[in-house]
Protein backbone atom coordinates (compact mmCIF):
# COMPACT_ATOMS: atom_id res chain seq x y z
CA UNK A 1 0.00 0.00 0.00
CA UNK A 2 2.74 2.40 0.99
CA UNK A 3 4.70 1.50 -2.16
CA UNK A 4 1.70 2.28 -4.33
CA UNK A 5 1.16 5.57 -2.53
CA UNK A 6 4.81 6.55 -3.01
CA UNK A 7 4.61 5.77 -6.70
CA UNK A 8 1.47 7.85 -7.06
CA UNK A 9 3.03 10.79 -5.22
CA UNK A 10 6.15 10.61 -7.40
CA UNK A 11 4.01 10.54 -10.54
CA UNK A 12 1.98 13.49 -9.29
CA UNK A 13 5.17 15.45 -8.53
CA UNK A 14 6.57 14.65 -11.98
CA UNK A 15 3.34 15.82 -13.63
CA UNK A 16 3.40 18.98 -11.54
CA UNK A 17 6.98 19.76 -12.56
CA UNK A 18 6.09 19.09 -16.20
CA UNK A 19 3.12 21.43 -15.99
CA UNK A 20 5.25 24.10 -14.32
CA UNK A 21 7.91 23.79 -17.01
CA UNK A 22 5.30 23.98 -19.75
CA UNK A 23 3.72 27.04 -18.15
CA UNK A 24 7.10 28.77 -17.77
CA UNK A 25 8.11 27.95 -21.34
CA UNK A 26 4.76 29.13 -22.70
CA UNK A 27 5.00 32.33 -20.67
CA UNK A 28 8.51 33.04 -21.94
CA UNK A 29 7.44 32.26 -25.49
CA UNK A 30 4.52 34.64 -25.19
CA UNK A 31 6.74 37.36 -23.74
CA UNK A 32 9.20 36.82 -26.57
CA UNK A 33 6.38 36.98 -29.10
CA UNK A 34 5.22 40.31 -27.72
CA UNK A 35 8.73 41.74 -27.23
CA UNK A 36 9.82 44.24 -29.87
CA UNK A 37 13.33 44.87 -31.19
CA UNK A 38 15.05 47.87 -29.62
CA UNK A 39 18.30 47.77 -31.61
CA UNK A 40 21.23 45.73 -32.87
CA UNK A 41 24.38 44.52 -31.13
CA UNK A 42 27.40 43.60 -33.24
CA UNK A 43 30.16 41.24 -32.12
CA UNK A 44 33.30 40.45 -34.10
CA UNK A 45 34.81 36.98 -33.98
CA UNK A 46 38.22 38.19 -35.23
CA UNK A 47 40.61 41.14 -34.79
CA UNK A 48 39.90 42.77 -38.15
CA UNK A 49 37.95 45.99 -38.56
CA UNK A 50 37.02 45.89 -42.23
CA UNK A 51 33.42 46.32 -41.14
CA UNK A 52 32.16 48.57 -38.33
CA UNK A 53 28.92 48.35 -36.33
CA UNK A 54 27.76 51.44 -38.22
CA UNK A 55 28.37 49.59 -41.50
CA UNK A 56 26.24 46.69 -40.29
CA UNK A 57 23.36 49.03 -39.45
CA UNK A 58 23.62 50.63 -42.89
CA UNK A 59 23.77 47.24 -44.66
CA UNK A 60 20.62 46.13 -42.83
CA UNK A 61 18.85 49.41 -43.54
CA UNK A 62 19.56 49.07 -47.26
CA UNK A 63 19.21 45.31 -47.67
CA UNK A 64 16.71 44.25 -45.02
CA UNK A 65 14.60 47.22 -44.05
CA UNK A 66 13.12 48.15 -40.68
CA UNK A 67 13.70 45.84 -37.75
CA UNK A 68 13.67 48.21 -34.76
CA UNK A 69 10.14 48.22 -33.37
CA UNK A 70 9.29 44.89 -34.99
CA UNK A 71 8.37 41.84 -32.90
CA UNK A 72 11.43 39.71 -32.23
CA UNK A 73 9.76 36.59 -33.58
CA UNK A 74 8.92 38.39 -36.83
CA UNK A 75 12.55 39.20 -37.72
CA UNK A 76 13.75 36.98 -40.56
CA UNK A 77 17.15 35.91 -39.22
CA UNK A 78 18.03 33.95 -42.37
CA UNK A 79 17.45 37.07 -44.47
CA UNK A 80 19.58 39.13 -42.07
CA UNK A 81 22.44 36.64 -42.48
CA UNK A 82 22.01 36.56 -46.27
CA UNK A 83 22.19 40.36 -46.50
CA UNK A 84 25.40 40.56 -44.47
CA UNK A 85 27.03 37.48 -46.02
CA UNK A 86 26.69 39.22 -49.38
CA UNK A 87 29.24 41.85 -48.32
CA UNK A 88 32.70 41.13 -49.65
CA UNK A 89 34.69 41.37 -46.41
CA UNK A 90 32.23 39.23 -44.43
CA UNK A 91 32.73 35.47 -44.59
CA UNK A 92 29.93 34.33 -42.28
CA UNK A 93 27.20 35.83 -40.08
CA UNK A 94 25.33 34.41 -37.11
CA UNK A 95 22.13 36.34 -36.29
CA UNK A 96 19.91 35.73 -33.27
CA UNK A 97 17.61 37.65 -30.94
CA UNK A 98 17.70 37.80 -27.14
CA UNK A 99 15.00 38.49 -24.52
CA UNK A 100 16.45 41.95 -23.86
CA UNK A 101 15.03 43.02 -27.21
CA UNK A 102 18.20 43.10 -29.30
CA UNK A 103 19.02 41.66 -32.68
CA UNK A 104 22.49 40.20 -32.18
CA UNK A 105 25.01 39.91 -35.02
CA UNK A 106 28.21 37.86 -34.76
CA UNK A 107 30.51 38.47 -37.72
CA UNK A 108 33.36 36.37 -39.09
CA UNK A 109 35.40 38.53 -41.50
CA UNK A 110 37.64 37.30 -44.28
CA UNK A 111 41.32 37.01 -43.39
CA UNK A 112 43.48 38.48 -46.19
CA UNK A 113 46.82 36.82 -46.90
CA UNK A 114 47.97 38.89 -49.88
CA UNK A 115 47.12 42.24 -51.43
CA UNK A 116 47.23 42.98 -55.15
CA UNK A 117 47.61 46.42 -56.68
CA UNK A 118 46.52 46.49 -60.30
CA UNK A 119 46.55 49.86 -62.01
CA UNK A 120 44.47 52.31 -60.02
CA UNK A 121 42.71 49.80 -57.78
CA UNK A 122 43.59 47.01 -55.41
CA UNK A 123 42.08 43.91 -53.83
CA UNK A 124 42.82 41.21 -51.28
CA UNK A 125 42.80 37.43 -51.48
CA UNK A 126 42.10 35.16 -48.54
CA UNK A 127 43.65 31.72 -48.02
CA UNK A 128 40.86 30.09 -50.07
CA UNK A 129 41.52 32.27 -53.11
CA UNK A 130 38.46 34.50 -52.61
CA UNK A 131 39.14 38.00 -53.92
CA UNK A 132 37.54 41.08 -52.39
CA UNK A 133 38.12 44.85 -52.69
CA UNK A 134 40.24 46.93 -50.36
CA UNK A 135 38.24 48.33 -47.46
CA UNK A 136 38.13 51.96 -46.35
CA UNK A 137 38.09 51.18 -42.64
CA UNK A 138 41.15 48.98 -42.35
CA UNK A 139 44.37 48.09 -44.16
CA UNK A 140 45.79 44.65 -43.49
CA UNK A 141 49.55 44.29 -43.26
CA UNK A 142 50.15 41.49 -45.76
CA UNK A 143 52.57 41.11 -48.71
CA UNK A 144 51.69 43.35 -51.66
CA UNK A 145 52.09 42.30 -55.29
CA UNK A 146 51.80 44.89 -58.06
CA UNK A 147 52.57 45.17 -61.77
CA UNK A 148 51.20 42.96 -64.55
CA UNK A 149 48.99 40.79 -62.38
CA UNK A 150 47.43 38.05 -64.57
CA UNK A 151 43.98 38.16 -62.97
CA UNK A 152 41.13 39.42 -65.12
CA UNK A 153 39.19 41.19 -62.40
CA UNK A 154 37.77 44.69 -62.36
CA UNK A 155 37.56 47.21 -59.55
CA UNK A 156 35.04 46.10 -56.94
CA UNK A 157 35.18 42.43 -57.93
CA UNK A 158 34.50 39.80 -55.28
CA UNK A 159 34.67 36.06 -55.73
CA UNK A 160 37.06 33.59 -57.30
CA UNK A 161 38.72 33.92 -60.72
CA UNK A 162 36.86 32.09 -63.45
CA UNK A 163 39.69 30.39 -65.34
CA UNK A 164 41.85 27.49 -64.16
CA UNK A 165 44.95 29.36 -65.28
CA UNK A 166 44.12 32.37 -63.11
CA UNK A 167 43.31 30.17 -60.13
CA UNK A 168 46.60 28.31 -60.54
CA UNK A 169 48.55 31.58 -60.55
CA UNK A 170 46.58 32.90 -57.59
CA UNK A 171 47.30 29.70 -55.65
CA UNK A 172 51.02 30.24 -56.24
CA UNK A 173 50.77 33.89 -55.15
CA UNK A 174 49.03 32.82 -51.93
CA UNK A 175 51.74 30.23 -51.28
CA UNK A 176 54.39 32.92 -51.82
CA UNK A 177 52.64 35.37 -49.48
CA UNK A 178 52.25 32.72 -46.79
CA UNK A 179 55.92 31.80 -47.07
CA UNK A 180 56.99 35.43 -46.65
CA UNK A 181 54.57 36.10 -43.79
CA UNK A 182 55.75 33.00 -41.90
CA UNK A 183 59.38 34.13 -42.03
CA UNK A 184 60.51 36.87 -39.65
CA UNK A 185 63.45 37.53 -41.97
CA UNK A 186 61.64 37.89 -45.27
CA UNK A 187 58.50 39.57 -43.93
CA UNK A 188 60.70 42.42 -42.68
CA UNK A 189 63.15 42.56 -45.60
CA UNK A 190 60.94 42.37 -48.72
CA UNK A 191 59.52 45.81 -49.47
CA UNK A 192 58.10 45.28 -52.97
CA UNK A 193 57.02 42.43 -55.23
CA UNK A 194 56.25 43.23 -58.87
CA UNK A 195 55.13 41.16 -61.84
CA UNK A 196 56.89 41.92 -65.12
CA UNK A 197 55.11 41.71 -68.50
CA UNK A 198 56.81 38.33 -69.15
CA UNK A 199 55.34 36.96 -65.91
CA UNK A 200 58.53 37.01 -63.87
CA UNK A 201 58.29 38.27 -60.31
CA UNK A 202 60.90 40.75 -59.07
CA UNK A 203 61.52 41.37 -55.39
CA UNK A 204 63.05 44.51 -53.95
CA UNK A 205 64.56 44.31 -50.44
CA UNK A 206 64.36 47.16 -47.94
CA UNK A 207 68.13 47.43 -47.78
CA UNK A 208 70.65 47.34 -50.58
CA UNK A 209 70.35 48.08 -54.30
CA UNK A 210 69.86 44.52 -55.51
CA UNK A 211 66.68 43.42 -57.22
CA UNK A 212 65.96 39.71 -57.05
CA UNK A 213 64.56 38.17 -60.23
CA UNK A 214 62.38 35.45 -58.75
CA UNK A 215 60.81 34.16 -61.96
CA UNK A 216 57.55 32.21 -61.94
CA UNK A 217 55.69 31.01 -58.86
CA UNK A 218 57.43 27.67 -58.56
CA UNK A 219 60.09 26.17 -56.25
CA UNK A 220 59.39 28.97 -53.77
CA UNK A 221 61.42 27.57 -50.83
CA UNK A 222 64.35 26.76 -53.14
CA UNK A 223 64.49 30.29 -54.54
CA UNK A 224 64.43 31.85 -51.10
CA UNK A 225 67.23 29.49 -50.11
CA UNK A 226 69.29 30.88 -53.01
CA UNK A 227 68.48 34.44 -51.93
CA UNK A 228 69.75 33.57 -48.47
CA UNK A 229 72.93 32.05 -49.97
CA UNK A 230 73.51 35.28 -51.84
CA UNK A 231 73.45 37.27 -48.61
CA UNK A 232 75.63 34.82 -46.69
CA UNK A 233 78.18 33.75 -49.34
CA UNK A 234 78.22 36.13 -52.34
CA UNK A 235 77.42 39.64 -51.12
CA UNK A 236 80.05 39.69 -48.33
CA UNK A 237 82.83 39.23 -50.91
CA UNK A 238 81.96 42.54 -52.63
CA UNK A 239 81.36 46.09 -51.51
CA UNK A 240 77.72 47.09 -50.85
CA UNK A 241 75.77 47.85 -54.02
CA UNK A 242 78.19 45.99 -56.30
CA UNK A 243 75.43 43.91 -57.88
CA UNK A 244 72.25 45.47 -59.23
CA UNK A 245 70.32 42.24 -59.92
CA UNK A 246 70.40 38.72 -58.59
CA UNK A 247 68.62 36.08 -60.69
CA UNK A 248 67.46 33.04 -58.73
CA UNK A 249 64.88 31.70 -61.17
CA UNK A 250 67.16 29.12 -62.82
CA UNK A 251 67.56 25.73 -61.21
CA UNK A 252 70.89 25.30 -59.41
CA UNK A 253 72.11 28.80 -60.35
CA UNK A 254 72.48 32.25 -58.84
CA UNK A 255 73.23 34.77 -61.60
CA UNK A 256 74.49 38.15 -60.35
CA UNK A 257 74.90 41.22 -62.56
CA UNK A 258 76.58 44.55 -61.88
Amino acid sequence: MRKGLGTALAAAAFCLLGALFFFTYSSMKEQRRQKTCVGVKVEFADPYTFVTPEDVEQYLKEGYGAYVGQRLDSIDLLKVEKVLDGKSAIMKTDAFTTPDGYLNIRLFQREPVVRFQKGGYGFYADSEGFLFPLQNNYTSRVPIIDGEIPLEVKAGFKGRPKSDKENEWLSGAIELANYISSSATWSENISQISVRPNGDLVMVPRQGKEKFIFGKLDDIPGKFWKMEKYYTSIAPAREPGYYSSVNVKYKGQIVCRK
